[in-house]
């Protein structure tokens, strides 16, 4: 079974390191040295082990005000294994979660029984929808501190399928849950007899992500093998990762952006040759024909094409202190290719709070806009809806190299 990357969100205090340190202490996936670390830090009263302390190694410098990057945590279970992205939830750290989100199979939106739905629990869900995520848990947490109200829990989930509407989920699952108590995170609790679903973690375990296998087939070319020694006088190889559709030996291809057809003769794993490979997969593709191939250069079947263009509609993810410059010329990271681009107009800015289009005449740190692009020669993509591995990209500042925004590319 797939591996499961999802990322929490929540508002402070939301209990969503509680959450995740409850799923990793539940499922036994906390060494016992670290365990006996957690218990002497533990200084509440009456309590084994604050639960918190395990995800929360990050507190003393997030407070100093040091940057905070996105933490990773590994678990297991018999039935199949997890990553968890723990990005801060703070407003001011958005671009935080845009990088955990934009790895992640699934979000567990984390609602405080208590305070129902939050102009954050709307940031947090539409920042997951734009990033492409497919699957949503919303976890109702602090369900003990209502007395396990079944009203409580409905209405909630009533106030977010109204705005589950304007999102691109497809999934979406509700979970009533005590990270405290430990109600419905490893197993179903006795507490909550009208909650008819199934645990958190057995939801975890049992979900599917989104497969890009069924999409069109898009090949990049990472690394051009040609070992150049005696006994591969002949070897040219091109590496990379399928990252979505299937390729076979024998198919037509078309190489991008020199607009070359040819066939697969032989496609290696592990330096094993395969008849077929599929999306997810690390291959080495070799061609008919004596071609000259870049790191960069896109494979894709000849009746496949991607779109191709120098005139680019995108959402931006702004993640530079310094704001957009119009007319500034950036780097456009597609992959392994990089072109030149400059920001013609900015269209529109999200107002994630009041959930609405607003004109703007800049982008700041943490903005999400939709602006239009020009490139200084054809880019060959595909929209983010269609395809999120070939529909996303990064900007780069020329001068600095900083990572400066994070781009879906809109259907044009």
């Amino acid at each position: 079974m797939k591996t499961l990357r999802f990322i929490t969100a929540g508002n402070v205090d939301d209990g969503k390191s509680t959450l995740i340190g409850r799923l990793l202490y539940d499922s036994d996936s906390i060494h016992a040295d670290q365990l006996g670390v957690l218990q002497k830090q533990t200084k509440q009263e009456g309590v084994d082990i604050d639960l918190s302390l395990i995800t929360d190694g990050l507190r003393a410098e997030r407070e100093q005000g040091i940057t905070i990057d996105v933490a990773y945590k590994y678990f297991s279970t018999k039935k199949r294994k997890f990553i968890i992205a723990d990005a801060p939830g703070h407003e001011q750290y958005t671009r935080n979660m845009i990088t955990g989100a934009s790895n992640s199979d699934l979000i567990i939106i984390l609602v405080d029984a208590r305070k129902g739905i939050t102009v954050q629990t709307k940031r947090h869900a539409s920042i997951g929808s734009l990033m492409g995520i497919k699957k949503a848990i919303i976890a109702v947490n602090k369900i003990d501190l209502i007395n396990y109200s079944e009203e409580v829990f409905t209405n909630i989930k009533n106030d977010f399928a109204k705005i589950s509407t304007e999102l691109l989920f497809d999934e979406i699952v509700y979970i009533p849950v005590s990270a405290l108590a430990g109600d419905n995170i490893v197993a179903k609790s006795s507490q909550t007899p009208w909650y008819s679903g199934k645990a958190l973690l057995e939801t975890l375990e049992e979900i599917e992500p989104k497969s890009n296998i069924n999409l069109a087939s898009r090949f990049q070319v990472q690394w051009v093998i040609r070992p150049k020694d005696e006994e591969n006088h002949d070897y040219r190889g091109y590496a990379g990762l399928v990252l979505s559709g299937k390729y076979n030996v024998g198919d037509k291809v078309k190489i991008l952006p020199a607009n070359i057809e040819t066939s697969i003769v032989k496609i290696e794993i592990n330096l094993e040759s395969v008849s077929e490979v599929k999306a997810g997969e690390n291959v080495v593709l070799h061609f008919e024909d004596n071609i000259d191939i870049s790191r960069g250069d896109t494979v894709v079947k000849f009746d496949e094409l991607p779109k191709e263009s120098n005139q680019i509609n995108t959402w931006v993810s702004w993640l530079d202190n310094a704001p957009l410059q119009l007319g500034k010329t950036y780097i456009l990271q597609h992959r392994f290719r990089n072109v030149r681009v400059k920001v013609q107009a900015i269209n529109q800015k999200w107002n994630v709070n009041d959930w609405e289009f607003t004109p703007a005449e800049d982008i700041k740190l943490n903005d999400i806009a939709q602006i239009s692009i020009r490139t200084n020669q054809p880019l060959f993509f595909d929209s983010f809806v269609d395809n999120d591995k070939t529909g996303n990209a990064i900007l780069i500042d020329e001068t600095s190299f900083n990572t400066v925004g994070a781009l879906m590319f809109l259907e044009n």
